[in-house]
């Protein structure tokens, strides 16, 4: 993978950048933006224990997917204390995955503000994302192909992105927002994955108050260096072409791959995981 570094900023105006990162759809990392926020200082686990120990939250590890999940099913539950007391205690590959704030913990709200970068950001869906010690996510693109602020507290985690155009070489799971999830991203067997020589991305490094902003539809990788929490802010695709790809996801795309695999089981998967290395094959 040809990989370069995500451009970083200590801060920035609005307009600064809608010209330089909105427009031309690039990401950035912006360094000092939310020191002002209640959450800089108080967002840590012990924090979230205290305020939200007896939720009961969604857990996901890197299990390949099996035909018996639905679309974003957990693979456990625990109460936020006990999850956080796991995170504390020993690596795990246990994460929590768009945990809605504002609909479980509503107090949440006061320690954070949404900030004007120059877009509407949807304030009904401040998501949650916690991960332990040397988790990951599969490198996957949001269903909506948002604009997504990503805030990180609390640890280290490493970001890999690539946008849209990389997708044919990306051994892309067809009727997914997948890649082939047994690929390792931390090192690639290029013996096994040739297409991944060619695609070009970026790679950067998150730390507490850092933001990541990840523009419309970019597939990206995140790996806990240590556990960590994040919270994202996302605004609805600006771009036709993409507000008309995230209503087809959300309205066809999810529920054809649902009713299929209820249809045809384990044999669906297998067919996706063979098809993603035979398009990405033809690509080449």
């Amino acid at each position: 993978m040809q990989l370069t570094e995500i451009p970083r900023v200590k801060n920035i105006s609005k307009e600064d950048f809608k010209t330089r990162f909105l427009k031309p759809q690039k990401p950035v990392i912006i360094e000092n933006f939310i020191e002002d926020w209640p959450a800089f200082k108080k967002w840590n686990l012990d924090y979230f224990a205290e305020i939200a120990g007896d939720k009961t939250v969604p857990l996901y590890d890197d299990r390949p997917v099996s035909h018996k999940d639905g679309f974003n099913e957990p693979h456990a539950t625990m109460t936020l204390r006990g999850y956080v007391a796991l995170l504390k205690r020993e690596p795990t590959k246990f994460r929590i995955f768009l945990w809605n704030i504002l609909k479980e913990v509503p107090a949440l709200q006061k320690d954070y503000s949404y900030p004007d970068f120059g877009v509407h950001l949807l304030k009904r869906l401040p998501m949650l994302f916690f991960g332990g010690e040397d988790s990951h996510t599969f490198m996957h693109y949001d269903i909506d192909l948002a604009n997504i602020f990503h805030f990180h507290f609390h640890g280290k985690k490493e970001v890999i992105l690539f946008d849209q155009s990389q997708s044919n070489i990306l051994y892309k799971i067809p009727h997914s927002l997948i890649i082939r999830e047994d690929i390792n991203l931390q090192n690639p067997d290029y013996d096994k994955w040739p297409a991944l020589k060619k695609a070009k991305g970026f790679k950067g490094t998150l730390e507490h108050g850092q933001v990541l902003y990840m523009p419309e539809g970019y597939w990206h990788y995140m790996h806990y260096v240590t556990p960590g929490v994040s919270m994202s802010l996302r605004s609805i695709s600006r771009n036709p072409k993409n507000l008309a790809k995230a209503l087809y996801n959300v309205f066809v795309m999810r529920h054809y791959d649902n009713y299929m695999r209820r249809r045809k089981g384990q044999d669906w998967i297998d067919w996706k995981n063979e098809q993603a290395i035979v398009r990405t094959n033809k690509s080449l």
